[in-house]
């Protein structure tokens, strides 16, 4: 190997940065936004405290600010907007019910469909929307039909993702890729330039989804399926004699452990007391309560006291009913008012008179109320389990605020859609025609949802998320750190002599693995935008075409399929289907070894390496 000469100081520091912001954007425990903004802070105070000068030129700290008026980040937001647009309006409402009606027909084929609708919709949505519309379907379908659900969810996400690498406007990967190497000097990609690639591996990928993933996938169990945390209204009626009988309301409270919760005192025939902590129960009183029937038993047992359900006595005989109560999943989804609070702080039961039942989160057990979940902070994929009467279920998946998962397939819609989606589809053309740059048509877009009504302030605030903004700022500031200090070509100089005396083809494939790895331990868009630059410098040492080493770059960011964390659908799709992380391993890699594969093949072919 030559001798390469080690970087300049500001370039070896941020080389050091570059892997600690990587190093953190692996930690769960810390946000991801706050990881960026660390990120952030620490390169522009560097350079402040220790400019750094190249050519005469002094690169200014706050030139790493230039990211939040960036076009990319400007159309990555736009683009979020606008889809909230569609799901607040049910603009994609038609789809769902064609989808939901095939399956009762042909369950083979319909699946083979819904994977291809997702894909198809995914290259010009933001796939949010598109899982946040299928989700309740396939559901439905799955317990309607008795089978698991998780035999199809993780496919359907996976078709989403596979498709939203074929257009530039998919995913905000390919806007943020894009945009990169047009500021490298690239000429700039429109918007179908790559699909031929993106499609025939998404072809490949779709038989896999389709044949050959469902059967490996093991039957789990959804929140749905599991109704034993189901709460029941009964009455405990305090016998003389018992422990409760002369009793304050707080002791006979305190005796069943402080987790009985009293709404009504009922006294004689006609009296009902205010359930106050020093009221004094009598013989005869009855304490009108609501839990699980297995906390009621207790609570028939430590006070002594009888449960009635009705006028009868509860015994085996005679279980607890709940009769016009439907238990129900809510998905906390991005944007969502439920998302960075608690059920607690949100008045979650007193808003919409439901009860929450329990808490599910990817690598959590199952957590009951009595675990104290009110209070925990929310986050996009928790799911929460819910009891309370049809109607008020069905009000609630009418808002379009949460995803709500039933045993139905009612979806959201209204008057507005048509327009909504006439607007979205007047973003996509203008870009794809040329006419407008994406950054412009979707902020033109954004205006005329807010005009007509399809969308609120709030609604648009909802759908910016925090947590990408930051990701994104950080990651094209450390990428401007690395081209102008000269880490960049470094790292490619570095590739380049270990990879010595291997074919192009071979180091572009090993830069496709290595950003397919990359991108399910770190943030896609981290991996990308650190990734596209030295892509760049490796092909121009190298005196090779730059746009399939950008593509590797872009496809293999794309592959987010081995783990939950490494994209937020499948955060969506694992609390929905009850998978476990291996789950998701078991079925991911192999489809990013199949991707990796076909592009390793397509695009030395395509652009003669």
């Amino acid at each position: 190997m030559d001798w390469i000469a080690p970087p300049n100081d500001h370039a070896a520091a941020v080389l050091l940065l570059t892997g600690i912001a990587l190093l953190l954007f692996t930690r769960e425990r810390i946000p991801l936004e706050t990881s960026s903004l660390l990120v952030l802070v620490t390169l522009t105070l560097g350079f402040e405290f220790f400019p750094f000068e190249r050519e005469g030129q002094v690169l200014h700290a706050t030139e790493f600010f230039h990211g939040f008026g960036h076009e990319a980040l400007v159309a990555v937001c736009a683009l979020m907007i606008a889809g909230q647009g569609l799901v607040r309006t049910g603009a994609l409402e038609p789809i769902g019910r064609l989808l939901a009606s095939a399956w009762s027909v042909a369950p083979s084929i319909s699946l083979l469909l819904t994977l291809l609708v997702g894909a198809v919709l995914s290259a010009f949505v933001n796939n949010v929307p598109i899982v946040v519309l299928l989700l309740p379907i396939l559901i439905s379908v799955a317990l309607r039909t008795g089978t698991p659900a998780s035999g199809v969810l993780m496919p359907m996400g996976f078709a989403t993702l596979v498709g939203g690498m074929s257009t530039t406007i998919g995913t905000s990967t390919n806007l943020l890729v894009v945009s990169v190497a047009g500021d490298l000097g690239l000429r700039e990609f429109q918007m179908f330039d790559f699909l031929i690639p993106a499609a025939t591996a998404a072809a490949v990928a779709m038989l896999y989804l389709w044949l050959v993933a469902p059967r490996m996938l093991p039957a789990r169990k959804t929140g749905l399926e599991d109704v034993s945390p189901r709460v029941f209204a009964g009455q405990l009626r305090i016998p003389e004699g018992s422990f409760a009988d002369g009793k304050t309301l707080a002791d006979v409270i305190d005796r069943a452990g402080g987790e009985m919760t009293v709404s009504r005192v009922l006294r004689g025939e006609h009296a009902a007391l205010m359930p106050l902590p020093d009221t004094r129960l009598r013989a005869g009183d009855r304490l009108q309560v609501s839990n699980t029937a297995e906390n009621l038993k207790a609570f028939e047992g430590v006070l002594g006291a009888t449960l009635y359900s009705g006028d009868i006595p509860v015994d085996d005989d005679h279980p607890l009913h709940a009769e016009e109560q439907q238990i129900a999943e809510v998905v906390v989804t991005e944007g969502s008012s439920l998302e960075g609070t608690s059920l607690a702080a949100s008045r979650f039961t007193d808003t919409h008179q439901l009860l929450a039942l329990a808490l599910h989160r990817g690598g959590w057990q199952r957590h009951a109320l009595r675990s104290g979940v009110h209070d925990v902070r929310l986050r996009v994929g928790d799911v929460i389990l819910v009891q309370g009467p049809r109607d008020l279920v069905a009000s609630l998946k009418q808002r379009s605020d949460v995803l709500v998962l039933d045993a139905t397939a009612d979806l959201p819609s209204t008057r507005r859609a048509p327009l909504a989606l006439s607007i979205m589809a007047g973003i996509i053309l203008s870009a794809a025609l040329g006419l407008l740059p994406i950054a412009i048509s979707a902020v033109a877009g954004v205006l005329l949802m807010l005009a007509t009504a399809c969308l609120s302030w709030r609604d648009a605030a909802r759908a910016l998320n925090t947590q990408v903004i930051l990701i994104v700022v950080a990651s094209l500031a450390l990428g401007s750190a690395l081209i102008q200090t000269g880490a960049a070509d470094y790292l490619a100089q570095v590739f380049v002599e270990a990879t010595r005396g291997a074919s192009p083809a071979v180091l572009l494939s090993g830069l496709l693995l290595l950003m397919a790895v990359m991108t399910n331990i770190v943030s896609n868009n981290a991996a990308a935008l650190i990734g596209t630059p030295i892509a760049v410098g490796i092909a121009r040492q190298l005196g090779l075409p730059e746009e399939p080493f950008v593509l590797a770059v872009l496809f293999g960011a794309n592959m987010s399929y081995a783990t939950p964390i490494a994209y937020k659908t499948n955060l969506l799709v694992m609390s929905a289907g009850g998978y476990r992380f291996s789950d998701f391993m078991r079925v991911g890699v192999p489809l990013m070894l199949i991707m990796w594969a076909v592009f390793s093949w397509l695009l030395p072919v395509l652009y003669d390496l």
